[in-house]
């Protein structure tokens, strides 16, 4: 490029912002998050369109919209952030520790009863880190909502993500006593048909359909009930309640598998709920994504639930 040619350049704290404001939707939800006035975020958007001749977003009282060139300056903003993260990285001191913003998510009742004690052990660890930890019981998109890191519990279809299994574990059918007295143990995996069952919806399978592995191979069933919900813990809870039977993680049951509270039905049969660490392709190298993941495998390598409960 000529030495004597002026060009205004984006600076990098204007696409980052404009990064948050796409996630939040909303100017005042960005301004909250990042501390600063709304006036503020408008201004620096408003310089971000002047410098890049271009509108980036619709406007309406309620949240704004990317426009179509909004999106393409969006996909390469997040492109030159993850870039220079890398960067800062790689001509760091390879001993120093880890600093930064890291924002990861996964399911509620597994980031509350495994990943949030882990989250708060890393960040004793590494004081530096800002760790944002999001529990959401639905699919997320990693690149669009901005997060470094998702721990999921089972299948990964994503092809263009980065996974790293850190954890092994599985879902089995289990439930209470009480529930059993009253309408019999299923002898085989079409007697579900006949039983209340507790559906989840969960991120990696369909709703009021369970696959499972079986001395036939997989197989999958139709299941129902009267009761049904988004939250692990709730279906738990219900089935200790003898409301009906559940497709549970052994991390989850364990301890009530353990204590009688609820009985194994069909053991024979499973379904695999490994556990994952996600992230985009660009961030795989790190070090914030390397080490939460280094720190997880090694937390739950050691309050992980034997699988042959």
């Amino acid at each position: 490029m000529r030495s004597d040619l002026k060009v205004s350049r984006p600076l990098l704290e204007d696409l980052s912002l404009f990064c948050v404001v796409v996630r939040k939707q909303s100017f005042a939800a960005t301004a909250l998050e990042l501390g600063v006035s709304n006036a503020l975020v408008s201004k620096r958007i408003a310089i971000l369109e002047k410098t890049l001749q271009v509108r980036l977003l619709h406007r309406t009282t309620r949240k704004v919209a990317l426009t179509d060139h909004g999106s393409v300056v969006h996909q390469w903003a997040q492109r030159i952030l993850e870039d220079v993260d890398q960067l800062e990285d790689a001509i760091s001191d390879k001993g120093s520790s880890p600093r930064g913003l890291l924002r990861l998510c996964t399911s509620s009742g597994f980031g509350r009863n495994r990943v949030s004690p882990a989250m708060s052990a890393l960040a004793r660890e590494y004081p530096e880190l800002e760790i944002q930890l999001e529990l959401l019981d639905r699919p997320v998109d990693l690149i669009a909502e901005g997060f470094h890191l998702d721990i999921r519990v089972g299948q990964v279809h994503e092809s263009h993500l980065i996974a790293c299994r850190i954890a092994e574990n599985a879902r089995i059918l289990c439930a209470s006593s009480a529930y059993l007295e009253r309408n019999g143990t299923p002898q085989k995996l079409g007697d579900l048909l006949q039983h209340e069952c507790i559906v989840i919806r969960e991120r990696d399978q369909d709703f009021g359909r369970w696959k499972l592995s079986g001395p036939q191979g997989p197989e999958a069933v139709r299941v129902s009930g009267a009761l049904s919900t988004n939250n692990g813990e709730l279906v738990h809870q219900w089935a200790i309640d003898g409301h009906g039977i559940i497709l549970r993680s052994i991390w989850d049951v364990g301890p009530s598998l353990a204590d009688g509270r609820l009985i194994r039905v069909l053991p024979e049969y499973s379904q695999e709920a490994d556990v994952w660490a996600i992230y985009p392709t660009r961030l795989g190298m790190t070090a914030n994504v390397r080490v939460c993941v280094q720190f997880l495998e090694r937390w739950l390598a050691n309050y992980s639930v034997p699988t042959s409960l």
